[in-house]
């Protein structure tokens, strides 16, 4: 350990460019020698970002060995687990292994945690690579990673199997963020509502909506969308191609009125303008998808002349760890098709 107090957001480990905070530098030390406001973790599970790994996975032409060599070539460059192409990255379940002195936590050596913070700021080695799980999007590793004074992560919980907890917690900025945002009576559409972060959201709108709202997923895969049903998970599943905009909207128009919230899940760019199209003046939209392109989305509402209020997909608000969890311990089915998959 080094004696000495850093920066509490990483600025320290900032190699290049200099000046700039973890995540959006290019390439940061991953030294595991760490300072003391610092907590070192040995690493067992990287949950890859849904955009993340579907574009690795998609230029590697789905080869378990180029996947593996992409991912330990994008960390031995960076020091951290940043895509270039989508700039996102994922989080880790791993044992705490050290604690800086300086760090005021409730963690203990010997915990288990997920961190709650992005693998693109998080200093990260990897020694080895047991284990690719391709429908899971998670990489079994040997390695070890950092985790800041201010970073944030989740005890995990004795009640639910490690990696469906890391799953889950993944993408628990969005079923909280659709509590935050959902009310009663309201129509809510889910673009991408077959993923584990639609699934966790169609569940949230369908509880907040109540007996006066209505909740519409739109999925891409037959398959997906036949799930959503089995699971009762909204009032009306669409099977479509968020890509093609003016198709969604007629789609949507002829079973509803346009929605009043609508959240974005898909891991493919150019879904934006389905997004805003099928939303309402003054209606809300969810990025909480990392394909998001920002510019597509601000440019595009201007347009045609829409009036809506879009909202970055923001990982963490505040509770989403415990809600997000909670969801898994409330509903039986939900927790059967995650074990089936990420377990």
């Amino acid at each position: 350990m080094i004696n000495k107090k850093r920066c509490p957001y990483g600025t320290h480990r900032v190699i290049e460019p200099k000046g700039f905070l973890p995540q959006a530098a290019k390439k940061i030390d991953n030294n595991m020698e760490i300072y003391s406001n610092e907590i070192l973790i040995n690493v067992k599970t990287l949950n890859i970002d849904s955009a993340s790994f579907t574009q690795i996975k998609n230029s590697c032409k789905g080869d378990i060995e180029c996947i593996k060599k992409t991912v330990l070539s994008i960390v031995e460059e960076r020091g951290k687990l940043q895509n270039p192409v989508t700039g996102s990255g994922g989080m880790l379940i791993g044992t705490v292994e050290e604690i800086g002195p300086d760090i005021k936590t409730d963690l203990e050596v010997g915990d288990k945690i997920a961190t709650l913070v992005s693998l693109s700021l998080t200093p990260l080695r990897i020694d080895e690579i047991l284990d690719v799980k391709v429908d899971a999007e998670q990489i079994d590793i040997k390695g070890k990673a950092i985790l800041f004074e201010t970073g944030i992560y989740a005890k995990l919980p004795d009640d639910i199997p490690e990696k469906l907890a890391l799953a889950v917690l993944d993408v628990a900025g969005a079923p909280a963020q659709v509590n935050k945002l959902v009310k009663p009576g309201m129509t809510v559409a889910i673009i991408g509502g077959g993923g584990k972060s639609g699934i966790l959201c169609a569940y949230q709108a369908i509880k907040n909506v109540g007996k006066d709202g209505k909740v519409i997923v739109i999925e891409y895969s037959k398959e997906n969308a036949q799930k959503i049903k089995d699971l009762n998970l909204a009032h009306h599943v669409i099977v479509g191609d968020a890509t093609k905009p003016m198709e969604i909207y007629k789609q949507f128009s002829e079973i509803s009125n346009l929605a009043d919230v609508t959240i974005n899940n898909v891991n493919v760019e150019g879904t934006e303008m389905s997004s805003i199209l099928i939303t309402k003046d003054d209606g809300i939209i969810y990025f909480f998808s990392m394909a998001t392109s920002f510019t597509r989305a601000a440019l595009g509402a201007e347009g045609i002349g829409k009036d809506v209020t879009m909202i970055i997909g923001n990982g963490y608000t505040k509770g989403h760890a415990e809600l997000s969890l909670n969801i898994i311990r409330e509903s039986n089915e939900i927790k059967k098709l995650f074990e089936s998959k990420y377990c």
